[in-house]
């Protein structure tokens, strides 16, 4: 069953506990609570008491430090995991980015992060797509410099500059990471890479979703 709203007790309980200095993961563990959200949502706003704050502060650092140390660790382990490339690690990843992010009715993928689209050109250079097979369009607000953004998606994906063969303005202005809007990829005649790549997801999903 689970745990009812918390009462005005609680609530009161969770704050007076930040007020002298308690972490969220002391708070969660004092009052029994399994959920970080619920205990972050009552300790928003709450000021530590001055008498507090030394100890406030070193917990802090103690919580950076780890914090630290465990992406180190993480990091450490990832480079285990992740020597190298070879052509079956880069067809995986192109599908399974293809897969969360491509349309799935043709070869047609867009997206703001052009580390993204970076790797997926990357991988896709091992079917042997050549540069002038890739069809690049940029959709970018009203507000975004169209010659800061050419230049930009061109130099970071490598490409010579007629790769970019459209540019959607969208009406408003840029928000949030849009810095230089969104980068549209296709290839040209791309109907067999398409299906070789939906084919390898159907194979991904058959082996990793079947019933065990």
């Amino acid at each position: 069953m689970p745990k009812p709203s918390l009462s005005p007790e609680e609530i009161a309980k969770i704050r007076n506990l930040r007020k002298t200095g308690h972490t969220l993961y002391e708070i969660k563990n004092l009052t029994k609570r399994k959920s970080n959200g619920t205990i972050w949502k009552y300790i928003q706003g709450v000021s530590i008491l001055p008498e507090y704050q030394e100890i406030w502060k070193i917990k802090r650092g103690g919580s950076k430090a780890r914090s630290e140390r465990d992406w180190k660790e993480a990091q450490k382990k990832a480079s285990k995991i992740i020597k190298r490339f070879d052509f079956k690690e880069k067809m995986i990843t192109l599908s399974c980015l293809y897969w969360g992010e491509g349309n799935k009715t043709s070869f047609d993928l867009i997206n703001s992060d052009p580390s993204m689209i970076k790797v997926v050109i990357f991988c896709l250079k091992s079917l042997n797509v050549q540069n002038s097979e890739l069809k690049i369009s940029l959709r970018l607000f009203e507000n975004i410099d169209k010659k800061k953004a050419i230049s930009f998606w061109t130099h970071i994906l490598s490409l010579p500059r007629n790769t970019i063969q459209k540019i959607d303005v969208i009406k408003g202005n840029k928000v949030g990471k849009l810095e230089y809007g969104m980068c549209r990829l296709r290839i040209k005649k791309g109907g067999r890479y398409f299906k070789l790549i939906m084919s390898m997801i159907d194979l991904i999903r058959q082996d990793m979703c079947k019933s065990s």
